[in-house]
Protein backbone atom coordinates (compact mmCIF):
# COMPACT_ATOMS: atom_id res chain seq x y z
CA UNK A 1 0.00 0.00 0.00
CA UNK A 2 1.35 3.36 -0.94
CA UNK A 3 1.81 6.24 1.56
CA UNK A 4 -1.02 8.39 -0.53
CA UNK A 5 -3.49 5.05 -0.29
CA UNK A 6 -2.59 5.24 3.59
CA UNK A 7 -3.27 8.57 3.97
CA UNK A 8 -6.66 8.20 2.40
CA UNK A 9 -7.48 5.10 4.14
CA UNK A 10 -6.81 6.94 7.94
CA UNK A 11 -8.86 10.30 6.46
CA UNK A 12 -11.58 7.45 6.34
CA UNK A 13 -10.74 6.22 9.65
CA UNK A 14 -10.86 9.54 11.34
CA UNK A 15 -14.39 10.63 9.50
CA UNK A 16 -15.97 7.57 11.52
CA UNK A 17 -14.10 8.18 14.75
CA UNK A 18 -15.59 11.62 14.62
CA UNK A 19 -11.41 13.13 14.99
CA UNK A 20 -12.16 16.55 13.70
CA UNK A 21 -8.17 17.62 14.78
CA UNK A 22 -6.98 14.38 12.73
CA UNK A 23 -9.40 14.79 10.02
CA UNK A 24 -8.49 18.49 9.57
CA UNK A 25 -4.62 17.70 9.80
CA UNK A 26 -5.07 14.84 6.85
CA UNK A 27 -7.37 16.67 4.50
CA UNK A 28 -4.66 19.75 4.03
CA UNK A 29 -1.91 17.30 3.80
CA UNK A 30 -4.07 15.32 0.76
CA UNK A 31 -4.82 19.34 -0.57
CA UNK A 32 -1.31 19.72 -0.87
CA UNK A 33 -0.58 16.09 -2.67
CA UNK A 34 -3.42 17.31 -4.80
CA UNK A 35 -1.86 20.97 -5.47
CA UNK A 36 1.35 19.32 -6.59
CA UNK A 37 -0.22 16.89 -8.52
CA UNK A 38 -2.09 19.71 -10.36
CA UNK A 39 0.85 21.92 -10.56
CA UNK A 40 3.31 19.39 -11.74
CA UNK A 41 0.94 17.05 -13.64
CA UNK A 42 2.62 14.38 -11.79
CA UNK A 43 1.58 11.55 -9.83
CA UNK A 44 2.78 11.88 -6.59
CA UNK A 45 5.08 8.58 -5.34
CA UNK A 46 5.88 7.89 -1.52
CA UNK A 47 9.32 9.98 -2.14
CA UNK A 48 7.10 13.08 -3.18
CA UNK A 49 5.01 11.96 -0.35
CA UNK A 50 7.77 12.17 2.53
CA UNK A 51 8.55 15.64 0.68
CA UNK A 52 5.71 17.27 1.09
CA UNK A 53 4.76 15.76 4.78
CA UNK A 54 8.33 17.55 5.64
CA UNK A 55 7.85 20.74 4.21
CA UNK A 56 3.93 21.04 6.25
CA UNK A 57 5.97 19.96 9.31
CA UNK A 58 8.55 22.77 8.63
CA UNK A 59 6.08 25.36 8.07
CA UNK A 60 4.21 23.83 11.35
CA UNK A 61 7.58 24.11 13.67
CA UNK A 62 8.23 28.02 12.25
CA UNK A 63 4.42 28.84 13.07
CA UNK A 64 4.93 26.89 16.69
CA UNK A 65 7.58 29.45 17.19
CA UNK A 66 6.02 32.70 16.03
CA UNK A 67 2.74 31.58 17.98
CA UNK A 68 5.01 30.93 20.62
CA UNK A 69 6.83 34.36 20.60
CA UNK A 70 3.49 36.39 20.23
CA UNK A 71 2.56 34.50 23.24
CA UNK A 72 -0.64 32.12 21.42
CA UNK A 73 0.12 29.08 22.93
CA UNK A 74 -3.58 28.20 21.96
CA UNK A 75 -2.12 28.13 18.39
CA UNK A 76 1.10 27.26 18.89
CA UNK A 77 -0.67 23.79 20.62
CA UNK A 78 -3.14 23.05 17.55
CA UNK A 79 0.13 23.33 15.15
CA UNK A 80 2.25 21.44 17.94
CA UNK A 81 -1.11 18.51 17.41
CA UNK A 82 -0.78 19.23 13.69
CA UNK A 83 3.05 18.27 13.82
CA UNK A 84 2.25 14.98 15.89
CA UNK A 85 -0.36 13.24 13.13
CA UNK A 86 2.13 14.46 10.26
CA UNK A 87 5.28 12.74 11.43
CA UNK A 88 3.34 9.79 11.84
CA UNK A 89 3.99 9.76 7.89
CA UNK A 90 7.31 10.05 8.29
CA UNK A 91 9.63 6.97 7.71
CA UNK A 92 11.85 6.23 10.28
CA UNK A 93 14.70 8.90 10.54
CA UNK A 94 18.33 8.71 11.11
CA UNK A 95 20.17 9.46 14.49
CA UNK A 96 22.43 11.88 14.44
CA UNK A 97 25.50 10.22 14.51
CA UNK A 98 24.09 7.54 11.41
CA UNK A 99 23.47 11.71 9.92
CA UNK A 100 27.15 12.46 10.73
CA UNK A 101 28.85 9.32 9.32
CA UNK A 102 26.89 9.50 6.25
CA UNK A 103 27.53 12.98 5.53
CA UNK A 104 31.42 12.33 6.24
CA UNK A 105 31.22 9.35 4.08
CA UNK A 106 30.08 11.91 0.99
CA UNK A 107 32.70 14.51 1.96
CA UNK A 108 35.47 12.06 1.74
CA UNK A 109 34.16 10.74 -1.79
CA UNK A 110 33.62 14.68 -2.93
CA UNK A 111 37.48 15.12 -1.74
CA UNK A 112 38.63 12.07 -3.70
CA UNK A 113 37.10 13.42 -7.12
CA UNK A 114 38.20 17.08 -6.14
CA UNK A 115 41.31 15.80 -5.80
CA UNK A 116 41.78 18.51 -2.67
CA UNK A 117 40.51 18.80 0.72
CA UNK A 118 37.10 19.88 0.38
CA UNK A 119 36.11 23.34 2.64
CA UNK A 120 33.48 25.52 3.35
CA UNK A 121 33.04 26.48 -0.55
CA UNK A 122 32.01 22.73 -1.08
CA UNK A 123 29.01 22.95 1.10
CA UNK A 124 26.38 23.95 -2.08
CA UNK A 125 28.55 20.51 -3.62
CA UNK A 126 28.01 18.41 -0.40
CA UNK A 127 24.90 19.65 -0.06
CA UNK A 128 23.12 18.49 -3.23
CA UNK A 129 24.69 14.60 -2.62
CA UNK A 130 23.56 14.71 0.43
CA UNK A 131 19.64 15.58 -0.56
CA UNK A 132 19.41 13.23 -3.39
CA UNK A 133 20.94 10.47 -0.74
CA UNK A 134 19.26 11.22 2.35
CA UNK A 135 15.77 12.32 1.54
CA UNK A 136 13.10 11.78 3.72
CA UNK A 137 15.86 9.64 5.85
CA UNK A 138 16.78 12.84 8.21
CA UNK A 139 16.01 15.86 8.89
CA UNK A 140 17.33 18.61 6.79
CA UNK A 141 18.32 20.77 9.38
CA UNK A 142 20.44 18.34 11.63
CA UNK A 143 22.20 17.52 7.98
CA UNK A 144 23.13 20.85 7.38
CA UNK A 145 24.84 21.43 10.41
CA UNK A 146 26.51 17.86 9.87
CA UNK A 147 27.87 19.28 6.78
CA UNK A 148 29.14 22.38 8.43
CA UNK A 149 30.80 20.72 10.85
CA UNK A 150 32.09 18.11 8.08
CA UNK A 151 33.52 20.78 6.05
CA UNK A 152 35.14 23.08 8.89
CA UNK A 153 38.55 22.74 8.97
CA UNK A 154 39.59 21.08 12.33
CA UNK A 155 42.45 22.95 14.42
Amino acid sequence: MSLKDQITEDMKTAMRAKDSARLGTIRLLLAAVKQKEVDERVVVDDIAMVAIVDKLIKQRKDSITAFTQANRMDLADKETAEVKVLEAYLPQRLSAEEVGTAVRAIVAELTAELGRAAGPGDMGKVMGVVKTRLAGKADMGQVSAAVKAALTPQA
